[in-house]
């Protein structure tokens, strides 16, 4: 008999606290708590009181979940305690000194639910996903994914190459009997159209991993150009130290923000002055500083470049960096206009505000451009990517395969590659189709 487990399932200090109890035991310590007949998924309102002392620990709303139809698959108990700390701390003393009682490990409710059958593991990870969800765009993507979108994706493809397996394998093994005609020709056609299918899933630009990660953002520059002032007003609270000293940021700083309801994570560099690095003492550090705004510029998702509206030409360094990523804006422009102003950039003045909405706008524009395509889901974790490569080499090995032998093979670590994701590798999907398709043994 598994333990049985608890654990707050709510945060400390509202008014409302729910104690989750899982596993075969959390009936019977309910009917210590309190004694009667629990219809499941019908609450009561009880009143929970120790036998041993005849202490009443609270009166509280009482929830029985009848396992498997329950979160975890096992027989749940919540309790819906009021949420003071005496409460709380009463109900764990009494749980844990109960036979066969213990408190739960970090995610333990949702591992068993995923043990017992109740979700695959890309929902799982969702339920994580979507408890770290700070903006609304991660909220999404994790309620589409604990809905079932990557797993039906990813078996509908294992359910494919299983049915593929099955006829390759049968024709091996049962040349003689009643086969469909054509199916080894067929095989191939068939593995060409799910590897194209998995090619163009996986070619989404990373945007379910920026999602979830957070898109990554570098403002890049000279000296001076106002990069830190701009971090400060996009986080709308002083995250950098600013003044007209140049060189004043040494390192690069981080600030994670929601802009229009993306996650983003806003970096401050260095101001850009290439013939700098190499130097020492004193001025290492800042040479250091602008090594590290290059290297950042160059893995970013978006760049923006910065330019002083204020000098006679553009700074030719920042100029250098222009390419697909980047969205180009000059600041100062409250200082009697702007002396060089580019045309393709965004005029602003971080001091005064003016042009910050434009160019806010013009910023979530690219960020949508990143992460948003609603006609399908998308990977959310560099381990779905990391498998599907794995499926993707295994079926261009089945395609190249000149024995029936290889191609099963090379088909069956397809579907072992795409189980590794959902948390699903059944030999008896196998079976089932072989018997079902084939009639072998009539």
């Amino acid at each position: 008999m598994s333990e049985t487990i608890f654990a707050l399932a709510s945060g400390l200090g509202g008014g409302v606290a729910v104690m989750r109890v899982s596993g075969p035991r959390s009936r019977s310590s309910l009917q210590v708590l309190a004694p009667g007949a629990y219809l499941p998924r019908r609450a009561q309102l009880k009143r929970l009181v120790r036998p041993d002392s005849r202490e009443t620990l609270d009166e509280a709303l009482v929830l029985f979940f009848e396992g498997p139809r329950s979160y975890t698959g096992e027989d749940v108990v919540e309790y819906h305690l009021h949420g003071g700390r005496a409460v709380i701390e009463g109900m764990i003393e009494f749980l844990s000194g109960q036979p066969g009682h213990r408190l739960a490990e970090p995610g333990e409710f949702t591992r068993r639910a995923f043990e017992n059958g109740r979700m695959d593991l890309t929902e799982a990870e969702a339920v994580a996903d979507l408890v770290a969800a700070e903006t609304q765009a991660q909220k999404d993507q994790a309620l589409l994914q604990m809905g079932g979108a990557l797993y039906d994706l990813y078996r509908g493809w294992a359910e494919r190459l299983s049915k593929l397996l099955a006829h390759v394998e049968a024709d091996i093994e049962f040349p003689d009997e009643d086969m469909p005609e054509g199916v080894s020709p067929q095989a191939y056609t068939d593995v060409e159209a799910i590897r194209h299918e998995i090619l163009n899933h996986l070619n989404d630009n990373r945007r379910g991993e920026r999602l979830r990660g957070g898109v990554q953002v570098v403002i890049v520059g000279a000296p001076n150009a106002g990069k830190s002032s701009l971090v400060n007003a996009l986080a709308q609270r002083d995250v950098a130290i600013t003044s007209d000293i140049a060189g004043t940021t040494r390192d690069v700083i981080e600030v994670h923000l929601d802009l229009g309801g993306y996650p983003v994570v806003l970096a401050d560099t260095a101001g850009l002055r290439p013939d700098q690095i190499g130097h020492s003492g004193q001025e290492g550090l800042e040479s250091e500083g602008i090594r590290r705004a290059i290297a950042r510029a160059e893995s970013a998702d978006i760049v923006v470049l910065l330019f002083d509206g204020t000098t006679a030409i553009p700074d030719p360094h920042t100029l250098a960096l222009i390419d697909e990523r980047s969205l180009l804006v000059t600041n100062k422009m409250d200082f009697g206009g702007a002396r060089n102003q580019i045309d393709s950039a965004l005029p602003v003045s971080v001091r005064t505000g003016v042009g910050l909405e434009a160019f806010l706008g013009a910023l979530v524009d690219k960020i949508k451009a990143l992460v948003i395509d609603r006609s399908a889901p998308c990977p959310t974790r560099p381990r779905h990517r990391r498998y599907l490569e794995d499926t993707i080499e295994a079926l261009e090995r089945a395609l190249d395969a000149r024995l029936p032998e290889m191609m099963a093979e090379d088909l069956r670590l397809s579907v072992r590659a795409l189980g590794r994701i959902t948390g699903k590798v059944d030999v008896e999907d196998l079976l089932d189709v072989i018997f079902r398709d084939f009639c072998i043994g009539k």
